[in-house]
């Protein structure tokens, strides 16, 4: 009955993600937003509280599953003569007035949500998720194919391949170094992803803090919110942080960034997953054969590359949301309007579409293992790519006309090995130079590609 795929058919690929960032993680983190806000209002000196009434209010603020439940019946239909707020934090609010009563803390009801606006609430806690979804499941995913483009880098730095440029044959290269291409460009993405930082609002109704300043103009609002935003980041390496100067709510610009760095990294992988189709369509990289799949319902000889295939369309799905977030989360009419509202819940979407698709593509990755001879004998078949070489060492003889020459002997036909060493015996060549140029081979021919692929760069 699931509407979404990432609920039903990957929902076990996104459930660490969900326990994160889906909607009983959105309403316990509002119960302990509201909890740890009322402690600091008491150390800043704002309420007189005991000790053990601390205690208390912080073990309220790590509610039970349960509470989520009791959150949603006052919301939507009312509970205990609560009538349905159709408000998701005041209904948080009215959820902890109960517990309060229960705990014998009734006396502490009316600083509850004090001087607030949901906003604040809801974009501490969107913070918090989003920060904790990197951390913890997006960063890991990544760091896990960056790993495994490293292994295959060092496993085929030296095993040839035939490079293509307009899908046409080029000059050799090696499997290595192409899959350290795909590990150095992600590398960066990564280290970008690393540093991003999420911000958040928590200035009141506009931003002012105006109740606050009304009720107590002699705290330094702005430094208590810093300060209170901070604590959220004990033993965390990604950070959230306070917008200092906002509306009614927080301008999304850093989401924005981190959405553009994820749409960046995510195009690698759609970029390499393409290239992966391709060499396995070609017969240069071969799948593991799972025994019990089923590549086919009509033909059973078929090994598919769902694994690569899957991960391009769950890229696909996760960059048009982040693309329509960093367009749509950093514009808002005036102070305020909720249309954001609906796209903040669809934030872990994205989130789960690349979760998908990361794992499918690691999964992809532990299956395949390059055709090393196929692709031997596809760059000995082609020795019209020595060109380059031929051309160049021409040039250092003294030969303005080398392109020329063999761009005559080689555009647009097929070209044998004794077609290439009739020409270089039919040159004006010092014995030396002719011996070099013969001595040249296609499969030798990898320039530093090997060293590269080797290259530690991270």
């Amino acid at each position: 009955m699931a509407l979404s795929p990432l609920d039903g058919r990957y929902g076990e690929s996104v459930k660490e993600l969900a326990a994160l960032a889906g909607e009983d993680r959105l309403i316990l983190m509002r119960i302990k937003a509201e909890c740890l806000y009322l402690l600091a209002l008491a150390e800043r000196g704002v309420i007189k509280m005991s000790a053990a009434d601390k205690k208390k209010i912080l073990s309220l603020s790590e509610a039970p599953n349960s509470a989520v439940a009791t959150v949603k019946l006052i919301e939507t239909k009312g509970f205990k003569g609560i009538k349905a707020t159709r408000h998701d934090v005041k209904a948080v609010e009215y959820y902890l007035r109960l517990a309060f009563e229960e705990k014998g803390l009734g006396r502490y009801s009316q600083w509850l949500h004090f001087a607030l606006t949901s906003e604040d609430i809801n974009s501490l806690c969107y913070a918090v998720m989003t920060r904790d979804a990197l951390q913890e499941v997006l960063i890991p995913a990544l760091e896990n194919i960056l790993s495994a483009f490293g292994k295959l880098a060092k496993s085929y730095a030296d095993d040839v391949l035939l490079a293509r440029t307009h899908g046409q044959p080029a000059v050799p290269t090696t499997f290595g170094k192409e899959f350290k291409v795909f590990e150095y460009r992600l590398s960066r993405q990564l280290k970008q992803l690393k540093k991003q930082q999420i911000s958040c609002k928590f200035g009141g109704a506009v931003g002012c803090y105006n109740a606050h300043a009304a009720a107590f103009d002699n705290i330094d609002w702005t430094k208590f919110s810093k300060d209170f935003i901070e604590s959220f980041n004990k033993g965390r390496k990604s950070k959230i942080f306070l917008w200092e100067v906002s509306t009614q709510i927080d301008p999304h610009d850093s989401y924005a960034e981190l959405f553009d760095n994820l749409r960046r990294a995510n195009m690698i992988l759609l970029d390499f997953s393409q290239d992966i189709w391709r060499y396995i369509s070609d017969g240069l990289i071969k799948q593991k054969s799972v025994e019990g799949e089923v590549g086919s319902s009509t033909m059973p000889q078929k090994v598919n590359p769902i694994d690569f295939e899957q991960a391009e369309g769950n890229i696909g799905l996760a960059n048009a949301l982040f693309g329509f977030f960093s367009g749509k989360l950093t514009v808002s009419r005036l102070q305020r309007d909720l249309s954001d509202s609906t796209v903040l819940r669809n934030i872990v979407c994205a989130f789960g579409y690349c979760v998908t698709a990361y794992k499918s593509l690691l999964k992809g990755l532990s299956k395949i293992k390059p055709d090393t001879e196929y692709a031997l004998q596809e760059v000995r078949a082609h020795p019209e790519t020595l060109s380059e070489a031929l051309q160049t060492l021409l040039r250092t003889y003294g030969r303005p006309d080398a392109y020329e020459k063999l761009k005559a002997l080689t555009r647009g036909k097929k070209v044998s090995a004794k077609d290439i060493e009739l020409f270089v015996e039919n040159l004006d060549l010092t014995p030396p130079q002719r011996k070099k140029m013969l001595s040249l081979r296609a499969e030798k021919y990898i320039g530093l590609s090997a060293k590269m692929a080797r290259k530690v760069y991270l």
